[in-house]
């Protein structure tokens, strides 16, 4: 009887259901992410809470969320180990001047309630030290970045304001040139940045405030490099060797970022990781024009039912292509190769985009990241810099700035 069980001992191993691996980079990853806090530059869910949920965003439960409708919520920011949080303060370019800046002013008491609601949870910070003191505490340290100089209405008096309101960046332009800078976006008039554009710029570094040139022009990137006494930032923008959309950086002005001290926080938006998504998406939209061209061409124009199969005609026969994680990750590779590993860091633009590479879903993906990295002979000492070191001693070097212009 003994032998028999002992015979049949492989069979009953075997029928087990199989273990998963442990993933051998989770402990070194967890050790980091201990130690340094884990910042992603640039998240829009204050903007897509608005956008979403109405009225109902000042008091719904925000611990779990629709992860289909949403890429953040308090349980996977806690999965993805954050520790800050730069919360983009977005409103449409498109809208009055004096409307940019009442809807800014309700965003950023948004992003304010968050640690109002939940204290356990968020730290509304505003210094490097104030972050690594939350981070500490067990709790997600909160930025507020003003995404586009169109929101300051012309005034310095309103960038004051909005730095009095906790505002720890101002993104130079969004989608549109503004009357002192240009955008990446849109038809240059300034060839960079006028006077008061680098005004702009002396004036944060006075206060304190990060440069952020995330959808600025590559000649306003240049002038405020250029004029810039402190570190600047790239909240959420990519390479433009892998991708050459003008919403990305140069390897000339990746050089240009090295010298000055800054970091370019590596975007997830899959039009500006991969050059063929890029391609697609244009193509894409210029088959729709085709099809709905007004007023008097389009070949369905007038009968949007025709247009609507033509289109779904056109994707059957050009799929979207597939943007993965390890295409952010090449992105990362070569930001560090060019400008240095000093120089990089993490702005996923999460609730600000339609699509996500594969891999990267939601705010609690970033071990993931983190491990593809080191599969690829990352240390553990520049996985630090990229998570969090490289832009808290950009935010440093700016408070020290602003202290000896003060």
């Amino acid at each position: 009887m003994k032998s028999l069980s002992l015979a049949l001992l492989p069979l009953l191993l075997a029928a087990l259901p199989a273990q998963a691996a442990p993933d051998p980079h989770a402990a070194r990853i967890a050790r980091i992410l201990k130690a340094t806090p884990l910042i992603d530059g640039h998240n829009d869910w204050p903007e897509a809470l608005a956008e979403k949920a109405k009225e109902a965003r000042w008091t719904m439960d925000l611990r779990r969320l629709d992860p289909a409708r949403y890429h953040s919520d308090i349980d996977r920011l806690r999965a993805g180990g954050v520790g800050g949080q730069f919360w983009s303060v977005w409103v449409s370019a498109d809208l009055s001047p004096l409307q940019q800046v009442r809807d800014t002013i309700e965003q950023i008491d948004l992003a304010h309630s968050f640690a109002r609601r939940y204290p356990r949870d968020f730290a509304f910070v505003t210094t490097a030290a104030q972050v690594r003191a939350a981070h500490r505490a067990g709790r997600i340290a909160s930025l507020i970045g003003v995404e586009g100089g169109g929101q300051i209405d012309g005034s310095l008096a309103v960038l004051r304001a909005y730095h009095d309101l906790g505002a720890s960046y101002l993104t130079l332009t969004h989608s549109r040139t503004t009357d002192w800078a240009d955008s990446a976006t849109d038809d240059p008039r300034h060839d960079g940045l006028t006077p008061f554009g680098e005004s702009v710029v002396t004036e944060l570094n006075r206060l304190g405030m990060l440069v952020d040139l995330s959808h600025v022009s590559e000649a306003t990137m240049l002038d405020a490099l250029r004029v810039s006494r402190a570190p600047v930032i790239f909240s959420h923008s990519s390479a433009r060797a892998l991708c050459d959309s003008p919403r990305n950086v140069s390897d000339a002005v990746l050089q240009q970022v090295a010298a000055n001290g800054g970091v370019v926080m590596v975007n997830y938006a899959p039009q500006y990781v991969s050059e063929a998504r890029r391609v697609w998406s244009a193509n894409r939209s210029a088959e729709i024009a085709r099809y709905n061209a007004p007023p008097f061409g389009g070949l369905h124009i007038g009968d949007p039912a025709a247009a609507k199969r033509a289109l779904a005609a056109w994707e059957q026969a050009n799929p979207e292509p597939v943007v993965t994680l390890a295409q952010v990750a090449d992105h990362i590779d070569h930001i560090a190769k060019v400008a240095g590993v000093d120089h990089v860091g993490l702005g996923s633009d999460y609730d600000g985009v339609g699509s996500l590479p594969q891999g990267l879903g939601g705010v609690d993906t970033y071990p993931a990241l983190l491990a593809e990295l080191m599969r690829r002979g990352w240390s553990d000492a520049n996985v630090a810099k990229l998570a969090g070191e490289n832009i808290l001693r950009v935010m440093t070097a700016a408070e020290k700035v602003a202290a000896g212009m003060r």
